[in-house]
C-alpha cells in the first residue's frame, strides 16, 4: 500500500512538474499587462532560463539520484518547486520574475531523470508504467491552462503560481511520510541486470538524445504558444480566459489518453515500429494546421497534440528496456541536459518569430522539425538486435560512472 500512494505521488509530481512551467504560458498576458509591458511577446524571453535550467539542471539532479538517493531528491522536488512558487508570486517587474522562474526551473529539473526511473525500478509493464505516468503529466499541462485562466479571471495571476505550490508541498509532506526508504543508493549496485557492447549503446543514445531534442522543440513551442495560436485565430478567446484556458484543458486532456494508447503498444510491439508511425503523421497534421482558421484550426490542434503526446513515451521507454537501473538517472540527466537546454531556446524565440513571421510559418517549421524525427527513427537499432546482443554480453560487476 506505501508503494501504491509512492507511485500515485510520483505521478501527481509529474502533473505538478509540467503544471508549474506552464502557468506562466497561460498567464504571460496577463502578466504583462500587470507589469507595464505593452506585448506579451516582449516578455515571453524572461522565462526562457526556466527551460534552460530545466534541461541543464537534468544532469546533476540525475548524478544525485543514482549516488545519493531518489528518495531524498523528490522530497527537494517537492518542497523547492512549492517554495519557488511563492517567491515568483512576489515578483514586481520582468527581471525579478526571470529570477524566480529560473529558481523554479531548476527544481522542476529534478523530476523526469529522478522521479521516472524511481517509478520504473519495480514495473513489471514499463509501456504502460510510463504511459499512465506521460498522461499525469499532460493531465498536469491541461490543469495548467483550466486553473490558471479561471484564477485570473476571478483572482490575479499571482494566485495561479501560490495554488499549485501549496499542493506541492502538501504532496512533499505526504511523500516524507509513506515513501518507502531505500536500501542503498541505485548507483551503488554491485551487479547491472543490462549490459549492451559500447557500439550498440552509443548508437541507442545518439538517436534517443537527438530525438528527444526535436520532440522537445514541438512540445515546448507547442505546449507554450497553443494558448496564443488560439487567441490569433479565434479572436472571441481573447477577452475569455476561463473559456480560452477550458479549450486549452479539453485539447490537453483528450491528447494525454494517446500516451496510454502509445504505452500499450510499447509493450506488445518494437519501440521502432510505433516511433514511426507516430512520427510519419506529424508533419502533415502540422501543416493542415499552418492553414487552418477558427475552429477547424481548433480541430487541428487536438490532433498534432495527441501526436506530439504520444512521443512522449518513447525516450523513456528506450531508456527502461536498455539502460540498466544503477545508471538510469545519470543516463536521463544527460539525455534531458542536452534535449531540454536546446529546446529552451525554442521558448525564448517563442514571442519573437511569432512577431516576426506569424504563426503559420512557425507551424510550417514544426512539421519540419517531425520529418526529422522520422528520419532520425530509421537510425533506431533493431530491438531483436539489441537484445540477441544483450544476451551475448551477460551482466557483469558494474564499473562506475
Amino acid at each position: 500500500m506505501r508503494w501504491r500512494i509512492t507511485s500515485l505521488l510520483l505521478n501527481v509530481a509529474h502533473a505538478i512538474d509540467h503544471l508549474m512551467l506552464l502557468v506562466f504560458a497561460t498567464a504571460v498576458s496577463a502578466i504583462a499587462t500587470d507589469f507595464g509591458i505593452g506585448r506579451w511577446e516582449d516578455l515571453m524571453p524572461y522565462t526562457t532560463v526556466a527551460f534552460l535550467l530545466f534541461g541543464i539542471g537534468s544532469l546533476p539532479a540525475g548524478r544525485l539520484g543514482d549516488l545519493w538517493g531518489r528518495r531524498a531528491m523528490m522530497l527537494v522536488f517537492f518542497f523547492g518547486m512549492g517554495a519557488s512558487t511563492m517567491l515568483i508570486a512576489l515578483t514586481q517587474n520582468a527581471w525579478q520574475l526571470a529570477f524566480a522562474l529560473g529558481l523554479m526551473g531548476a527544481f522542476s529539473s529534478i523530476y523526469h531523470p529522478v522521479g521516472i526511473p524511481m517509478l520504473l525500478r519495480h514495473a513489471r509493464t514499463p509501456g504502460i508504467t510510463i504511459g499512465i505516468n506521460g498522461m499525469a503529466g499532460n493531465l498536469g499541462i491541461a490543469a495548467a491552462a483550466i486553473l490558471t485562466g479561471f484564477l485570473i479571471q476571478y483572482a490575479d495571476w499571482r494566485a495561479a503560481f501560490v495554488v499549485p505550490g501549496l499542493v506541492s508541498i502538501a504532496c512533499g509532506l505526504l511523500f516524507m511520510k509513506v515513501a518507502p526508504p531505500e536500501h542503498g543508493a541505485p548507483g551503488k549496485q554491485a551487479v547491472r541486470q543490462i549490459e549492451l557492447p559500447t557500439a550498440t549503446r552509443n548508437r541507442v543514445f545518439l538517436v534517443m538524445t537527438t530525438l528527444a531534442i526535436t520532440s522537445s522543440i514541438v512540445f515546448n513551442f507547442t505546449t507554450n504558444g497553443n494558448g496564443e495560436l488560439l487567441k490569433a485565430r479565434l479572436p472571441i478567446l481573447v477577452q475569455q480566459p476561463a473559456l480560452l484556458g477550458t479549450l486549452l484543458a479539453v485539447v490537453y486532456a483528450l491528447s494525454s489518453v494517446s500516451q496510454l494508447a502509445v504505452g500499450r503498444l510499447i509493450d506488445r510491439f518494437p519501440i521502432r515500429n510505433v516511433m514511426l508511425g507516430i512520427y510519419a503523421f506529424q508533419g502533415p497534421v502540422f501543416l493542415l494546421a499552418a492553414y487552418s482558421q477558427g475552429w477547424t484550426l481548433y480541430a487541428a490542434m487536438v490532433f498534432f497534440m495527441m501526436l506530439v503526446f504520444g512521443a512522449i513515451p518513447f525516450t523513456d521507454a528506450i531508456v527502461a528496456r536498455f539502460v540498466d537501473d544503477s545508471i538510469r538517472s545519470r543516463v536521463s540527466g544527460m539525455r534531458l541536459a542536452v534535449s531540454f537546454g536546446m529546446s529552451s531556446m525554442v521558448v525564448w524565440a517563442l514571442g519573437p518569430a511569432v512577431k516576426a513571421a506569424g504563426f503559420g510559418f512557425s507551424l510550417l517549421v514544426l512539421g519540419a522539425v517531425a520529418l526529422c524525427s522520422l528520419l532520425v527513427t530509421w537510425k533506431l537499432p533493431d530491438e531483436q538486435n539489441i537484445r540477441r546482443a544483450s544476451e551475448l554480453h551477460p551482466p557483469q560487476a558494474r564499473a562506475s560512472i
